[in-house]
């Protein structure tokens, strides 16, 4: 089944139900290595992103833009690139 918005919780799961009263809910307590490898690398990732952003700094993938603009810039000495905006 698929979530018409996957960023709300469904009201009940079949219509008609009764509904699901999500501030009764009480997750589990859970930590990374409980998940498998993919879930994790992708939590970490997740993470590390959030940390990045909260203070002020790129995210992997910003980064990771840079690096490879960076990368290009010196491969092109001949190219002028000072009056270049960046977003």
């Amino acid at each position: 089944m698929d979530k018409e918005n996957g960023m709300e919780w469904w009201k009940c799961v079949i219509v008609g139900d009764p509904e699901i009263n999500t501030r009764k809910v009480e997750p589990e307590n859970s930590s990374l290595s409980d998940l498998d490898g993919d879930t994790r690398q992708t939590v970490e990732k997740m993470m590390f992103d959030q940390r990045q952003k909260a203070m002020g700094l790129p995210t992997s993938e910003e980064q990771k833009k840079q690096d490879m603009l960076k990368k290009f810039m010196e491969q092109h000495p001949e190219m002028d690139f000072s009056k270049c905006k960046f977003n």
